[in-house]
């Protein structure tokens, strides 16, 4: 459908859920108008400037089932086979020296037998640990990876008497790293959807997908070149405080607008408005979970044994999770950034405490004395992402009001706090405004 000629659309958010409604609207020969509240775009993933260097806000990792983000950034002109390492998924904890390490790692065989064959393999599970794990496995896919009601991912795993070492250094982890929530209080169902379309789905699906340079470089700055080479405008330190009756925005009346935000800020513009009232109280009550990057730049002939190493492993008396080697990934020699995901221990401890028990993991991990580092910098994000937690209610693209759509991380219901989630969602916003609804996304009241 060609609304180019009469139809105007703001993008409220620049981050990569915003910049997605835009390209898609722009490539329908629709004008857009995104408005940035930042300086920069890429919302929370987004590069910033440290010691000299370009470096990310915080690690992020895609994985071979992020199709829309990987279509997006052909459109946009930015090549994932350049600016991705494709590998395949590799869980690697070596242990301390008084620890069994672990190690998985799936091989480029045909689905589903790369995931039998990896299982089978993996160091450090017994073999009564692994013929458990695919049972459940078989058991999920049996069931088309749905449950007839939700409940946390730890009552799950201990229904189906997943223990032992797969649950301390598979289940666990790979809920942490994808939803963000400790497997106490994560959804067990979004998990099973993140199962299902990873390691459940085709081989190249399960791959990690490790970027090999700093995420603006990977969709935002492509994308912003893509909206103004297809006549779209890009305002930023342009922060919407209110939408008035007319879908106006700062004395502009547009068409249709896309609320690009994160959660708490959709509540605040759409509590200005009867019809999206229950809406806007539905994510004024979501709860935050933290991430938490922690750089450090060691000598430069530093490296590890893998681009992407575990620590503890879900010890209750530790504090790490991951570390990744910069320089195998992005040419940072000596550059390793921890990341920690959700709440934990880690929150109560102040940076250079943090920092110190990192260290002293990885040292562990490594058997060796580290160097110091010439300087160390912890990024903190304490609303990182939502609480993925059971049977939160997540809300539709089309709100109540009419033309007003959302748009976000928190709107694709079937995957977490992911890019890949928040690319959905701007895809799903722009089609129903050209009236093409996305595949498997709902349109109506803005509540489910």
């Amino acid at each position: 459908m060609d609304l180019g000629a009469r139809m105007r659309v703001a993008v409220v958010g620049g981050g990569w859920a915003g910049l997605a409604a835009a390209v898609e609207l722009l490539a329908a020969g629709v004008e857009v108008v995104v408005h940035e509240a930042a300086r920069r775009l890429g919302g929370r993933a987004r590069s910033v400037v440290m010691h000299g260097q370009r470096l990310d806000n915080g690690q992020h990792i895609l994985s071979g089932a992020y199709g829309e983000t990987l279509r997006l950034m052909q459109q946009v002109g930015a090549d994932p086979a350049r600016l991705l390492h494709r590998v395949p998924l590799a869980l690697c904890f070596p242990g301390a020296a008084s620890e069994r390490p672990f190690a998985l790692r799936l091989p480029r065989l045909p689905a589903p037998w790369h995931l039998a064959v990896g299982l089978f393999s993996a160091r450090g599970a017994s073999l009564g640990e692994k013929l458990a794990a695919l049972r459940c496995l078989r058991r999920w896919q049996g069931t088309g990876y749905r449950l007839a009601a939700d409940c946390s991912l730890a009552a799950l795993l201990d229904h189906d008497r997943q223990f032992g070492a797969l649950r301390r250094f598979l289940w666990e982890p790979l809920c942490l790293a994808a939803l963000n929530t400790p497997a106490a209080d994560a959804s067990a169902q979004v998990f099973l959807n993140v199962l299902r379309d990873t390691v459940g789905g085709a081989r190249a699906a399960s791959d990690l997908l490790l970027p090999a340079v700093e995420l603006d470089a990977l969709f935002a700055q492509p994308a912003a070149e893509f909206i103004r080479a297809h006549g779209g405008e890009i305002r930023l330190s342009a922060r919407v405080e209110q939408i008035g009756e007319s879908l106006g925005i700062a004395g502009e009346r547009y068409a249709a607008v896309v609320l690009a935000v994160d959660a708490p800020h959709a509540a605040a513009l759409l509590a200005q408005h009867g019809q999206t009232a229950d809406l806007a109280r539905l994510l004024a009550g979501y709860r935050c979970e933290p991430i938490a990057t922690v750089y450090c730049a060691y000598p430069r002939e530093l490296r590890l044994s893998e681009p992407m190493l575990g620590l503890a492993g879900g010890s209750p008396t530790r504090v790490g999770q991951w570390v990744f080697d910069r320089g195998a990934l992005c040419g940072n020699d000596g550059l390793l950034a921890f990341v920690l995901s959700g709440r934990g221990a880690w929150e109560e401890l102040d940076n250079s405490a943090l920092f110190a028990a990192l260290a002293g993991e990885l040292a562990g991990v490594l058997r060796r004395r580290l160097p110091d580092p010439a300087w160390v910098r912890v990024v903190r994000e304490r609303r990182a992402t939502y609480s993925c937690r059971p049977g939160l209610p997540r809300p539709a693209a089309q709100t109540a009001r009419r033309g007003v759509w959302l748009a976000g991380d928190y709107v694709c219901d079937e995957y977490p706090a992911t890019l890949e989630a928040a690319v959905r969602s701007g895809v799903a916003a722009a089609r129903g405004i050209l009236g093409a609804p996305a595949a498997g996304q709902r349109a109506g009241n803005g509540l489910t």
